[in-house]
């Protein structure tokens, strides 16, 4: 039992402090599940209208009717759907903003959005950094994350030590809410454990260290590459492709090139989407799938199918991920990645992201996420009372300090999990630090 008090102080002061934002992540989270249900109907006229213009022009005149039209904006990618949806296009400035631009079957422009506030975009914007955006917005999320996984860890440890789950001989309404805290807690331990772990690739810092681990391990990451993945910070290439170098194109030395542009578009030579297209469908490469544009005169087309796209009908099961890639000139495939060329990480964050998104495999696992989701919450406000009830029945409403040392056994667990997840590590020396002052300044009174 000498584990015990302590963590239950601990447990105490992380739920006390991070309820607020785990609640934010549950219900945006909730709504997040079913954005491409919301988006269908809501943006029924951009995804599936056709444009009032008459007459057909082909891709790349579409292409650059968007940029004659929207002055100050570049492509950044182009999303060619599959039937019903309508083509879109992606287009950005160098103030961040971004806009989609949607292209009937005739390559004529249906309508625009701004990207920052679509119903998607808006929910993982505010899931993910809170609408705030910013690098300690989105270390403050991760913290979080990690010291869920704590109070899960610690939860069912406290759970089967004071015997909570079973039924009181002693009628007090606190012990009661405990007893059903306790046993929320116990059902979802492993199913809210598999989501916080599938939600760590995005993360600010442990989805950093990830990549890096998976670079530097290739039988873990990216074993059997055919080619080097391009460097992109495209959010519809597959995670596991996202951080790489890119090919380079063989220019021919005579023809004639733009310079200095963030994109080539248009350079000399090039090939046209339509051709692009129609190779990446000689390479079995099916509808849907987005097209990213050379970075430069050396670069070349990155043709990718992803399943965690973020994009309403883009979405693709985990083992159709495919990467292509495309000298800009020749129209040369240059390598290939598929699914079966990713390492362990690449495959397991396949399927592990569209499992925390709610999509691997449809409307269940929407409904299994949206039922853990609202049991979550609930073990939430179950604590909440608890701690409210027994405020008013016992003169002190938090756990005492610990007095002593603490068990070289819980030293060692909470160093693991310091070393595995370094922000809650850092965050355990501030409530070491924290914790000292309070037992220094009890001492001197």
């Amino acid at each position: 039992m000498k584990n015990y008090q302590p963590l239950r102080r601990l447990h105490f002061y992380a739920a006390f402090f991070i309820s607020p934002l785990l609640l934010t992540l549950s219900l945006t989270g909730i709504g997040y599940l079913f954005y491409t249900n919301v988006e269908n109907h809501i943006y029924e006229h951009e995804f599936f209208a056709n444009s009032d213009t008459k007459g057909h022009q082909s891709l790349d005149e579409a292409v650059q009717e968007i940029r004659d039209v929207y002055k100050g904006y570049e492509i950044q990618k182009i999303s060619i759907m599959d039937e019903p949806y309508n083509n879109r296009v992606t287009i950005g400035n160098e103030d961040g903003d971004s806009r989609y631009v949607f292209l009937d079957e005739h390559n004529q422009r249906v309508a625009n959005q701004n990207a920052k506030f679509t119903f998607a975009n808006v929910l993982r914007d505010t899931h993910s950094s809170l609408m705030i955006g910013g690098s300690f917005v989105n270390y403050l999320v991760e913290l979080a994350a990690c010291w869920a996984i704590f109070m899960i860890l610690s939860g069912v440890y406290l759970t089967f030590k004071s015997k909570a789950f079973k039924k009181p001989k002693q009628k007090t309404s606190f012990l009661a809410d405990r007893r059903i805290h306790a046993i929320i807690g116990l059902i979802i331990a492993i199913p809210i454990f598999i989501i916080i772990l599938t939600g760590l690739p995005w993360s600010a810092f442990m989805g950093k260290q990830i990549n890096q681990f998976a670079e530097e391990h290739p039988k873990f990451g990216y074993s059997a590459m055919v080619a080097n993945p391009p460097q992109s910070e495209d959010n519809e290439l597959p995670w596991a492709t996202r951080n790489k170098e890119q090919p380079k194109s063989k220019k021919d030395p005579h023809a004639q090139h733009h310079g200095g542009s963030q994109i080539a578009i248009g350079t000399d030579g090039q090939q046209s989407l339509e051709s692009i297209i129609s190779k990446s469908e000689k390479q079995h490469i099916t509808k849907p799938f987005s097209i990213v544009y050379p970075a430069d005169d050396k670069g070349v087309f990155t043709v990718s199918k992803s399943s965690n796209t973020g994009v309403t009908g883009l979405d693709v099961a985990p083992k159709e991920e495919t990467t292509a890639y495309f000298d800009q000139y020749s129209g040369k495939l240059l390598g290939k990645v598929n699914y079966d060329d990713y390492g362990l990480i690449g495959k397991w964050f396949s399927f592990g992201i569209p499992l925390h998104e709610g999509h691997l495999f449809g409307p269940l696992n929407k409904i299994i996420n949206l039922l853990v989701c609202i049991t979550f919450i609930s073990g939430i406000v179950f604590g909440f009372t608890t701690w409210i009830k027994r405020k008013s029945a016992i003169s002190h409403s938090s756990v005492p300090q610990v007095n002593g040392r603490l068990p070289i056994g819980l030293i060692i667990f909470l160093v693991i999990l310091g070393v595995l997840m370094p922000l809650f590590g850092a965050s355990l020396i501030v409530v070491a630090i924290v914790e000292f002052i309070i037992w220094k300044r009890k001492s001197k009174s």
